[in-house]
């Protein structure tokens, strides 16, 4: 079993840093080689850089939860899961078929437990802040 795993190059396995700039706000990313490689099929499936996918992850993860918590695992999981979904045929192998033309809500159909999380609230129970508020204070706690 544990050869499937250990044969692996280990270049796959070597982090990498990256800069990337936020709103204007420079910073780092660092994951393992083959996490890159990944969001970066999943940029060009969409026509486009890296860079601009990671920026658009970021801000809707702000809208949809409120905020961002750890954004390199947020990364990393995203990662796997376009390849469990790939995996599953929930999106299609063809990276010629960009991946905002996929309906969301049938690729997410009947997902396995632990694939999905419930809508975010706020501390007092409340719905998550609108949209614009939560990206703002986002946007404002980025290391500067």
């Amino acid at each position: 079993m544990c050869e499937i795993f250990i044969s692996a190059d280990p270049a796959s396995y070597e982090s990498r840093t990256r800069s990337v700039r936020l709103h204007g706000v420079v910073t780092s990313i660092r994951l393992e080689h083959l996490y890159w490689e990944v969001l970066e099929e999943i940029a060009r499936r969409d026509g486009m850089a890296v860079v601009h996918l990671i920026e658009k992850l970021y801000d809707e993860l702000v809208v949809a939860r409120g905020g961002v918590g750890n954004f390199t695992s947020f990364l990393r999981v995203t990662a796997l899961r376009y390849e469990g979904l790939v995996a599953q045929g929930r999106i299609p192998a063809d990276v010629n078929i960009p991946i905002r033309s996929l309906d969301a809500k049938t690729v997410l159909q009947e997902l396995p437990k632990g694939w999905s999380a419930p809508p975010a609230t706020r501390a007092d129970g409340e719905a998550a802040a609108p949209a614009a508020r939560a990206l703002q204070r986002a946007l404002t706690r980025l290391p500067h």
